[in-house]
This record gives C-alpha cells, sequence and structure tokens, in this order.
C-alpha cells in the first residue's frame, strides 16, 4: 500500500525535516511508501515539482529515494562514483535550484565508500588505476593528503572529509547556487549513510539549516 503525500515543502528546514522523518522510518523498517502508486504516477506526469536536489554516490545500496523513503517526483537525484563534481553535474544541480525551484541541496555519501577505499590505496602503493577510474582516485586525493596531514586513517572519517568538501565545492564552483544560499533560499547539507543501520547522519550544512550541525 502506497501513501499520497500533497504537502511539498518548501523552506530549506522543512525539506531537510522530510528528509530525516523518510530515513526515520526507513531505519525502523516502517516506510510509508510516499508517492509510489499508480494515482501518484498519472498526476505527476505534466510536470516534476521535487523538493530537494540529492547528489549522491552511485553505489547500489544507497538508492536515495528508497533510504528517505519518498516516491516519483520527490527528488531530483544525480550520482556518480564517490558523488564526483564535474560540468554536467553542476548543470544539474543547478537546472533543480534555479530551474525547479529546490530549497535542499544534500550531498549523500556512506561508510565502506569504495571510491574512498580505492583512492587509499593507489596513495599507499604509488599506483593510480588506469583509465577513467584514475579520475576518481586523483579527484580525491586533496581528502587524503588532508587526511594524512591531521593523523586520520580511517576511511570513513576521510569520507566525511569528501562530503563537506563536495559540499564547499557545490557553492564554490555554482554561482547560481550560492546566491540563493546566501539569500535563505536553499540550503546545501552532507548527510553520511550507514550501510548497515540504515541511517543517515549530518556532517555539514551551508545555509538555513544550520542548528546542531557540525562541520569537519
Amino acid at each position: 500500500m502506497t501513501v499520497a503525500d500533497p504537502i511539498r515543502p518548501v523552506t530549506p528546514a522543512q525539506a531537510l525535516t522530510e528528509l530525516l522523518a523518510g530515513n526515520s522510518r526507513f531505519a525502523r523498517g516502517r516506510p510509508a511508501h510516499l508517492n509510489q502508486g499508480a494515482g501518484h504516477r498519472a498526476r505527476s506526469a505534466d510536470g516534476q515539482r521535487p523538493f530537494a536536489a540529492i547528489l549522491g554516490c552511485s553505489d547500489s545500496r544507497v538508492a536515495a529515494e528508497i533510504v528517505f523513503d519518498r516516491g516519483l517526483g520527490d527528488l531530483f537525484v544525480v550520482r556518480t562514483a564517490g558523488h564526483m563534481l564535474g560540468a554536467e553535474v553542476l548543470a544539474s544541480i543547478e537546472f533543480a535550484v534555479l530551474g525547479l525551484d529546490v530549497p535542499l541541496v544534500v550531498v549523500l555519501d556512506h561508510d565502506r565508500c569504495g571510491a574512498v577505499a580505492a583512492a587509499i590505496a593507489a596513495h599507499d602503493s604509488g599506483r593510480a588505476p588506469t583509465g577513467h577510474l584514475r579520475v576518481v582516485v586523483e579527484r580525491l586525493s586533496p581528502e587524503i593528503l588532508r587526511a594524512q596531514a591531521e593523523g586520520i586513517t580511517d576511511p570513513d572519517a576521510i569520507t566525511r572529509l569528501h562530503i563537506a568538501s563536495t559540499a564547499h565545492r557545490l557553492l564554490d564552483d555554482a554561482p547560481g547556487l550560492r546566491g540563493r544560499v546566501d539569500a535563505g533560499r536553499c540550503a546545501v547539507v552532507g548527510l553520511g549513510y550507514a550501510l548497515a543501520e540504515g541511517r543517515v547522519d549530518r556532517v555539514v550544512a551551508h545555509g538555513p539549516v544550520t542548528h546542531g550541525m557540525s562541520a569537519p
């Protein structure tokens, strides 16, 4: 059975609250399966009004609509290995913010991240992978070097550094997004997902949802 959710969050705080509530339902094994029925599918065919954009890792165990217990038209999702940024990703996020007026952008990563593990292995061995996989490792190098300088060796702690770094880069490289955040109309939040527990925790935030947030 699916449930319709007619109320779209319109502020960054409302959007984050809705995401965290959905994740809590999912982690407790009590999902509401919002907006997943045939009726909603038909209603949403003529246009989309997502309330959050998710830049997530491509890992098959971290499907945003599932871990946040949402449905069709709720989330504008962009996924790359290690949530790597590039021109296409930035354009997609700008479209969500400026074209679809989403009030929240989330950078979502998870523990036991394969991209981070590969970057650590390449740094330790001095051998980068071949082909396009090399790009992922190279783009993670700043976080690996920062962690080394700070004496951080735990891969999950390095992942959190990477989440925070990506959130900062989004603001630096997407002026339209920065303008919305500065105006209080949008927020950028970094969330870390625990694979076994199914829960997210807040890593960093920029914009009007900073209460109770930590910043690496």
